[in-house]
């Protein structure tokens, strides 16, 4: 025993002689090694044309983008809304040689993807290819880019689902406090604030998306971008002999970023249905090319840097007031940001978590910060800094921002050092200029019966409507579409080989799903009984417990281990759409004069089949010897592969569905038993 004593001492006292830290604190972390990653070639043509070549042969594929000047800023505020209908109608549009239904059966049958998107401050045109069929797919591309057709019935489409989501906006509180708090820090008149209603979507005509398309899609506008299993010699040719020819045009303008703030004060939106409170607080904020952009980086990770931040250490760990809390000064490429903090509580705490986060703003402002909050902040920032420039792909898109908002390209080399040169002066410097704790506009969403104490204590408190205007929008011109024979045709076999669905009233199934998050996948035992045309019940098992969905025209309301709710409208309306895009029902409507079948061109084996279902699109893809469908694609955007089929009572139906969205497997089902016209209990539909 004592051997062991004087040999443990004699351990300890060698390695603290050789410098072996007792205290975690001591430990010094060494300087993170210089990592470079290999830039992209950049070729500026004649015309204005930006373009950035980045070989990666890792895999086959090869992804190109054209990042176009003129977003949802440059739309006049009577035209709000726009810029989701051009997007949206410039892929699904397609061009004057092919429809995008045809170009969806052509692309799908390669695996491509070719897709249209937009933001702010501009619009793209994206594709996704294997390197073999890259010569085939980039005509279309470069067709849809420069002639699309903006096909009335897409247009009209995009107009149905505009509508939609205005009639949803209200739903969810979140979503009420990030819109409304924009509107107070910028002005309702902003073009970074700016609403779409029905009024404005109603105005939109397809003259204006082809007006905008003119004045934008110029190649001094566009920056292009390739990355991917190519020779950038061969593929430099090529987009030189495609692209040189095209005459530059008129360049798109930066609106006046002029902002109309509200002034300080309380505000509050009545929203009785929920039991926490959201509140936001803003004022002006800066933009990222100001000297002391770097500073203020540092800055915002000591105050709201996760769980070391400030606000999570005081307002979560300390005082329980919330689950999650944000704050920063908004500092966007080229225009003002905003100063903005946020967080939820529940209600019956609301005026103190608002009396919390100002004293942490003030806090911020008059404190000084410590050499361990700084060191800390810059630590976990430049951490982090290496995994936005990790792979080929990120360096080619920081290359492609730098370009598109005129900052030298070397400025992702040179930001760790401006970090790393930042101190605890320069924190409480910008601290002090840029964060104002009297001249913030404080936004309540929230039940205030509820709250601990009136809001009015607090001061005057200014209510604001967010009721959508009334008024039916007015309804999309019909698809001009009346199908073809050969479509009628087709779905008719489809209907044989189901089997007689005139006598279905309602379906009762049970089996496994498999859902893929980004966590993983999640195994569900689910059961459903659909009682068809707009009833279903969904039971879920789930590890976090039992979810029950019911959607009926009685009531609509979710139960969970919390409780019964009301489901949210835009839940329900997509459980009715699910329904109504169910192979039962579709086929129980061939006859329906609002339902038209439109055979397209064979293609790999199958034969498209597009459907309009009172409204509803739907692309069935059907195999022509028998009448099977292979695929079905609708318009929440997923794509479900219909594998295995079994009868059941007669009728042929899926068991095996793998549901895709963007080209992603997002999940499986596998039925394992069906019971058609099951006996249903009175109770099912009933809200308890």
């Amino acid at each position: 025993m004592r051997r062991t004593a004087t040999l443990l001492t004699a351990i300890f006292l060698a390695t603290t002689t050789l410098g072996q830290a007792t205290d975690y604190r001591e430990i010094k972390p060494t300087p993170l090694r210089k990592f470079a990653m290999p830039q992209p070639k950049r070729i500026q043509l004649a015309n204005g044309m930006v373009i950035f070549l980045q070989e990666d042969h890792e895999l086959p594929l090869i992804r190109g983008r054209a990042l176009i000047r003129g977003g949802a800023r440059n739309v006049p505020a009577a035209k709000a809304g726009l810029m989701g209908i051009y997007s949206g109608a410039w892929r699904t549009g397609g061009t004057a040689k092919q429809s995008g239904d045809e170009l969806d059966l052509f692309l799908e049958s390669r695996a491509a993807f070719v897709e249209s998107g937009s933001d702010t401050d501009s619009t793209s045109v994206s594709m996704n290819v294997l390197a073999g069929d890259f010569d085939t797919v980039f005509p279309i591309w470069l067709e849809l880019l420069r002639n699309p057709a903006f096909r009335q019935e897409k247009i009209d489409l995009a107009k149905t689902q505009a509508n939609t989501a205005i009639s949803r906006r209200n739903d969810e509180p979140g979503g009420i406090i990030g819109r409304e708090a924009s509107k107070l820090g910028y002005g309702t008149d902003s073009p970074y604030a700016r609403q779409s209603e029905y009024a404005t979507i109603a105005s939109i005509t397809r003259d204006d998306l082809l007006d905008f398309h003119k004045r934008t899609v110029h190649p001094n506008n566009i920056i292009l971008s390739f990355i991917g299993d190519f020779d950038s010699a061969k593929l430099e040719k090529k987009l030189r002999d495609t692209f040189s020819s095209w005459k530059s045009g008129p360049q798109v303008a930066k609106p006046d970023p002029t902002a109309n703030p509200a002034k300080p004060g309380v505000y509050f939106i009545a929203k009785d249905d929920v039991t926490q409170a959201n509140i936001a607080m803003v004022h002006a904020g800066t933009q990222r090319d100001n000297p002391d952009y770097p500073a203020l980086v540092v800055m915002n990770e000591i105050f709201s840097g996760g769980f070391s931040g400030r606000l999570m250490q005081t307002l979560r760990s300390q005082r329980g007031l919330t689950y999650g809390v944000g704050a920063s000064v908004g500092a966007p490429w080229d225009y003002p940001g905003l100063f903005r903090a946020q967080m939820a509580t529940k209600s019956e705490t609301t005026l103190e978590a608002i009396d919390a986060l100002r004293g942490e703003i003030r806090r911020l402002v008059n404190d000084p910060v410590t050499d361990a909050e700084l060191s800390l902040a810059k630590e976990s920032i430049l951490n982090a800094y290496v995994f936005t420039m990790d792979t080929r792909e990120k360096a080619l898109g920081q290359r492609v921002l730098l370009e598109y908002y005129g900052f030298p390209a070397d400025y992702f080399e040179k930001y760790p050092t401006l970090l790393e040169k930042v101190t605890t002066a320069d924190v409480e410097r910008v601290a002090k200029k840029y964060v104002h704790p009297d001249s913030l506009a404080v936004l309540v969403v929230g039940k205030e019966s509820a709250f601990e104490k009136p809001l009015s204590t607090l001061g005057p408190v200014t209510t604001i409507d967010i009721a959508i205007p009334s008024g039916e929008p007015k309804k999309a011109s019909p698809a001009p579409s009346n199908g073809n024979a050969e479509g009628k045709a087709l779905a008719q076999k489809v209907a044989r080989f189901v089997g007689d669905v005139s006598k279905v009233q309602a379906l009762s199934m049970s089996g496994d799903m498999t859902m893929v998050t980004p966590q993983g996948e999640m195994q569900i035992t689910v059961t459903s009984v659909t009682r068809f045309p707009d009833a279903q019940r969904v039971a879920s098992k789930t590890p976090m417990g039992e979810l029950v969905h019911v959607v009926s025209p009685e009531a609509s309301f979710m139960i969970t281990p919390m409780g019964t709710n009301d489901m949210p409208a835009s839940v329900r309306d997509t459980a009715l759409a699910d329904m109504r895009a169910n192979i039962i029902p579709v086929l129980q409507n061939l006859d329906n004069p609002k339902y038209t079948f439109t055979a397209g061109a064979p293609d790999g084996g199958a034969q498209v089949l597009s459907i309009n279902a009172d409204g509803m699109n739907l692309i069935w893809r059907v195999d022509p010897a028998t009448g099977r469908v292979l695929r079905m694609a609708n318009p929440g955007g997923v794509v479900t592969e219909l594998g295995e089929w079994k009868t059941f009572g007669g009728l042929n139906l899926p068991v095996v569905s793998t549901l895709m969205r963007d080209g992603q497997k997002a999940g499986e089902i596998r039925v394992t038993n069906v019971e058609v016209n099951p006996t249903i209990d009175a109770k099912a539909f009933v809200k308890p």
